[in-house]
């Protein structure tokens, strides 16, 4: 009868975790609360700038993106700009002339340097801007730039000729070494054997940082949303971009989202609370894009 009784609890519990919800997604505030979906798009639409940080090769990140972009033009009629971390600024050529209709995909794969998830991830955002006659800025500097940086430090960048210095935020370039963001990825690149070579690589990170919220800040219109895709780490912690256009525009309202990826995408880990407004919990056995 005691097996009987054990076999049954057993039989209870499998059958109650087939019978358990296995969201995709979670969505939680802030402090870590669980909220509804509405509220991300209510307090999207009553910022001046959104920044959607996602995890480059997870599907829910880029589906959320659409929808929250398609919503955010229903609620708000005077329109969006949208700019992403995937363009760079030399690039903006090509996308406008693959916006107005001038080129096609094959044309704009070709001259602009698409990244290797752009079909599947990033087109649907660029065809959405071009359907809705919407501007889509490549805010990312061109990274020769940065490895520019990363070789020889922010000095480099002086010696460029005009033309090219104007895909790049204005020199020069402040820097806070101290920023928390900046200091992890000494530490990370320390812990990986790279030693003294890395004091130029958080630099190098500022570099996009900075020339991401320049570009922003050049194409902010009055009653329009700008929403901008870039790596959860460019934003995180109102760190990276945020910085940097907070220097730009002390009282500028943006609103900041995050994604990561748990093993128990029910609950977000304490040490991802207050990285962001909005944070999007994602299962860790996710599909990968690429």
């Amino acid at each position: 009868m005691k097996y009987r009784f054990i076999l049954l609890l057993t039989l209870l519990a499998v059958f109650t975790s087939f019978k358990s919800d296995k969201p995709a997604y979670k969505l939680f505030n802030q402090k870590g609360k669980e909220v509804k979906y509405s509220k991300l798009v209510e307090a999207a639409s009553n910022v001046e700038v959104v920044f959607f940080g996602e995890l480059h090769n997870n599907p829910i990140s880029h589906w959320l993106q659409l929808e929250l972009t398609t919503d955010l033009l229903k609620v708000n009629p005077s329109g969006l700009t949208l700019g992403a971390e995937m363009f760079e600024t030399d690039n903006q050529l090509f996308l406008n002339q693959y916006l107005a209709g001038s080129i096609e995909t094959d044309s704009l794969k070709k001259l602009a340097r698409l990244w290797p998830n752009y079909k599947t991830d990033i087109a649907p955002l660029v065809d959405f801007a071009k359907e809705n006659n919407l501007k889509f800025i490549a805010s990312n500097v061109p990274r020769r730039y940065a490895s520019l940086v990363f070789k020889k430090g922010f000095e480099a960048l002086d010696s460029l000729p005009d033309l090219e210095k104007a895909f790049i935020a204005p020199l020069p370039i402040a820097y806070d070494p101290q920023l928390p963001g900046y200091v992890e990825m000494v530490k990370m690149m320390g812990d990986m054997g790279h030693g003294r070579s890395t004091d130029n690589f958080p630099k190098a990170q500022a570099i996009k940082d900075a020339t991401m919220a320049w570009f922003i800040y050049k194409n902010i219109e009055a009653s329009k949303i700008f929403i901008h895709y870039n790596g959860a780490y460019h934003s995180d912690n109102y760190e990276g971009i945020i910085w940097y256009l907070k220097r730009l525009i002390p009282e500028i309202r943006i609103l900041i989202i995050s994604s990561v990826e748990t093993d128990q995408p029910v609950k977000l880990p304490d040490d991802k609370k207050n990285v962001a407004d909005f944070i999007i919990g994602v299962p860790s056995t996710m599909t990968k894009t690429h």
